[in-house]
């Protein structure tokens, strides 16, 4: 494996080499049933899942750690994973493959070295998966304790999806929410600015901006795990219910927007650091 040198979690994305192959055949951005750090099922997503049945290939050299089944936590308790091989690498990186069939031939990977390409099964339909028989695949930094998006570490296929905003919408510790589209008037204080979130494509972060300053940046690339909860983080760590608090709705950053006349701006970029903005101007009371 390709080594990696990272200046800070934060900034993994733009400070590495392409460190893993694809764990099935290539792949473009927009052919995955559910992304990275999207909403899935009331927790944040910390996989990528694909979206065809196929086979399953070592992503990296390194040593297989653990082969999963099904029922590995008990009759009351199946593996959210399912049938799963769980690889090391170097650089203390883990790759996580999820939702395999139910072939024992994973019993002869354990504590088996492997190389980049080598055969791990076919998916299936052994995880929670809702019927789809698609590859869950995950990258753990072990030192870090993070999960990291898989897509930073592979080489690209294909044009990015085009990220959206829609509909901003700023909503107070009270609960009152206001779409900065339309609302131009608004009381002082401390509010969080959400998008309309896209069913197939993810910002890999978000800033935001008052009146020139750059006040949050999010960053959907790499999630913590923080007191038993996946964390995305900015400022601080936002949780699921921070970042999707309803269908539809996804974090853009938190803000205190004071007395006067005030530019917002906010930006979301992709994978290859192509960004989008929008403006918005604020009188405050």
């Amino acid at each position: 494996m390709k080594k990696i040198f990272v200046a800070g979690v934060a900034v993994l994305s733009a400070a590495l080499v392409f460190a893993f192959d694809w764990p099935q055949n290539e792949i473009s951005s927009d052919t995955f049933f559910s992304y990275f750090a999207q909403d899935r099922g009331g927790t944040i997503s910390s996989s990528l899942v694909f979206s065809e049945t196929h086979e399953v290939k070592a992503a990296g050299q390194g040593r297989v750690l653990a082969v999963l089944t099904d029922n590995a936590g008990g009759d009351f308790f199946e593996s959210t994973l399912g049938n799963a091989v769980i690889i090391s690498h170097d650089d203390n990186m883990m790759t996580v493959y999820a939702n395999l069939d139910d072939s024992n031939e994973k019993e002869r990977f354990k504590m088996r070295d492997v190389t980049s390409g080598t055969y791990l099964g076919k998916t299936g339909s052994s995880g929670w998966q809702m019927g789809e028989g698609c590859l869950e695949f995950q990258v753990v930094d072990v030192k870090n304790e993070s999960f990291i998006n898989p897509r930073v570490l592979m080489p690209r296929y294909g044009d990015e999806l085009e990220l959206s905003i829609r509909n901003v919408t700023a909503i107070n510790k009270k609960g009152e929410r206001y779409n900065l589209g339309f609302q131009k008037n608004l009381d002082s204080g401390i509010y969080r600015l959400y998008r309309e979130s896209q069913d197939i494509a993810m910002p890999f972060k978000t800033i935001v901006y008052v009146n020139g300053a750059s006040v949050e940046t999010l960053t959907y690339d790499v999630l913590l795990e923080k007191d038993g909860k996946i964390v995305t983080g900015g400022r601080t760590n936002y949780a699921v219910e921070d970042c999707y608090p309803e269908p539809g709705l996804q974090l853009l950053g938190e803000v205190t927007i004071p007395k006067g006349k005030n530019e917002i701006a906010v930006v979301v970029g992709d994978i290859n650091g192509l960004e989008k903005s929008i403006v918005y101007s604020i009188e405050a009371r």
